[in-house]
């Protein structure tokens, strides 16, 4: 299968997509084609473990890979050494309608290693295939989770540097801890003085300079990205919603070819933009509700089909969807504009230029066909967390919570009683002092995020993940700080 950009039509191997990351002329890569998973096919994922329905999946878009390559790789990325639980992305009820399918089992507790275990493996290999000797230079901006993930899973990957741009005051401290304390002899991490719409443009300008990659081509290093603009991010993502949909046929909750829905806390719009991958596919999802936090753009951009930044940034208690700018969103705008390249080039530039674009209103009421879009202050977060616990005994953390209020207002509105599966992309603990402050209503300004979760642990009796409980013992390696418009310089400091 080839790949094109969003905004042209050069066409690449799916190796090339994943090695190059983002195309050259600032566009994403997007799949010729979708290929359909339907009636036995679908069925017969119900029999397979997590990392056989992974390589079925795969299989269907990288072509340029032996069905034996993703088999290893999946087997080794989705290994009980690396997840905790042995369903990998396990699917807990709520109640008659609800379930929670939760990606936060992997070694960062986040749904960023249900991608993040396996394109390292799908990296090094694209860069054998396409005959690339040079070091593959992986530059990652984050807004918490992606950052850590990406960490973990290059690190000490030959052939690889991992640098992650994250901002400075825009991550828990947990998350914060994660990354800044990595190990590893080619990992980076760097603090940017502003938010993640700062990193992630900051790490797109330099994609897109050529001065900065003639540095990085003398120093012997090619660029690639591990941020979900790289549809070898985006591909895993497509994976668990086949999956929760197999096990729910698996649970008796639904038959198969019922129709379900997905509740997604979404910041740069990807881990969505795999569900509706899956619905294209055809997987029977009716609709995919997207869950903002107090930075609604794409709620607004879902309401009127007017896309603009041109709003107050907030910094809320869940950090991972602060976003204004969210990139992915340029895939299912390809889509909307019937695959028009040259639309989607004029729309990115008014919105680079303008702040804003408008995709009229025929694209507007095909789009809405399929999402509805909502969203949930830090107020109404809180009270989520506290109202899942007191009345399922399920903990969740506040990107998680988000989804569940969102899933709340639509049922609401619409009056659709369709199953419904929350996607629960963090654990509790990577946010302890605010969970804790949701069921209890009490701030202690005095106490740390470990402390934190010790009271609620205690409270709970949900364990606390070793991951979290190790971080208070661990040196912190990573100190470098940059302002914005240095980034170039900083990698090219930190790299040597």
């Amino acid at each position: 299968m080839s790949f094109f950009s969003t905004r042209g039509r050069s066409g690449v191997t799916a190796s090339q997509a994943i090695l190059q990351g983002l195309a050259p002329d600032g566009g994403l890569f997007v799949p010729a084609m979708f290929p359909t998973l339907e009636g036995p096919e679908l069925a017969s994922l119900g029999s397979l473990s997590y990392p056989q329905r992974a390589a079925l999946i795969l299989r269907q878009y990288l072509e340029d890979f032996t069905p034996a390559e993703i088999e290893e790789d999946v087997r080794a990325a989705y290994s009980p050494e690396r997840f905790d639980d042995p369903a990998v992305a396990p699917l807990r009820r709520l109640d008659e309608a609800t379930w929670a399918l939760e990606l936060f089992h992997g070694p960062t507790l986040a749904f960023k290693d249900m991608a993040l275990q396996l394109l390292p493996r799908l990296i090094r290999r694209s860069a054998v295939k396409n005959g690339e000797t040079r070091e593959v230079s992986i530059l990652v901006a984050t807004s918490g989770d992606t950052g850590k993930a990406a960490l973990e899973g290059f690190r000490d990957v030959a052939g690889t540097s991992c640098t992650v741009f994250y901002p400075l005051d825009g991550v828990s401290d947990v998350q914060k801890l994660q990354m800044v304390t990595t190990g590893g002899n080619n990992t980076h991490v760097i603090a940017v003085k502003g938010n993640f719409d700062d990193a992630q443009t900051g790490v797109k300008e330099l994609f897109a300079s050529g001065d900065f990659r003639e540095k990085m081509k003398a120093a012997g290093r090619v660029l690639s990205s591990a941020n979900s603009i790289n549809f070898g991010r985006l591909a895993p993502q497509i994976v668990y919603y086949f999956s929760a949909y197999a096990d729910l046929v698996g649970q008796g909750a639904i038959r198969m070819g019922d129709p379900v829905n997905f509740c997604v806390p979404t910041g740069n719009f990807g881990n969505i933009l795999a569900g509706y991958y899956a619905r294209n596919m055809g997987l029977p999802i009716h609709r995919l509700i997207c869950a903002s936090n107090r930075n609604n753009v794409l709620t607004d951009f879902f309401h009127h089909g007017i896309y603009t930044t041109h709003r107050t940034f907030f910094k809320t208690i869940s950090p991972s969807m602060d976003i204004l700018v969210s990139s992915n969103l340029e895939r299912l705008l390809y889509e909307s504009a019937d695959r028009d390249g040259e639309l989607i080039a004029t729309w990115m530039r008014q919105l680079k230029e303008c702040g804003s674009f408008s995709v009229g209103d025929q694209r507007h009421d095909w789009m809405a066909g399929v999402f509805w879009a909502d969203c949930a202050d830090n107020k109404d977060t809180l009270a989520e967390i506290r109202a899942r616990w007191l009345q399922d005994h399920y903990l969740m953390d506040p990107h998680t919570a988000v989804a569940g209020h969102v899933l709340r207002e639509y049922r609401k509105a619409e009056n659709d009683r369709t199953p419904t599966v929350i996607v629960s992309t963090a654990s509790p603990y990577k946010f302890a002092a605010d969970v804790l402050f949701a069921l209890t209503g009490e701030k202690d300004s005095g106490t740390d995020a470990f402390a934190a979760g010790e009271k609620l642990e205690e409270m709970t009796q949900v364990p606390m993940p070793e991951q979290v409980r190790k971080l208070r013992d661990l040196p912190v390696r990573h100190r470098r700080e940059t302002e914005k418009d240095a980034m170039a310089e900083a990698v090219l400091a930190e790299l040597g």
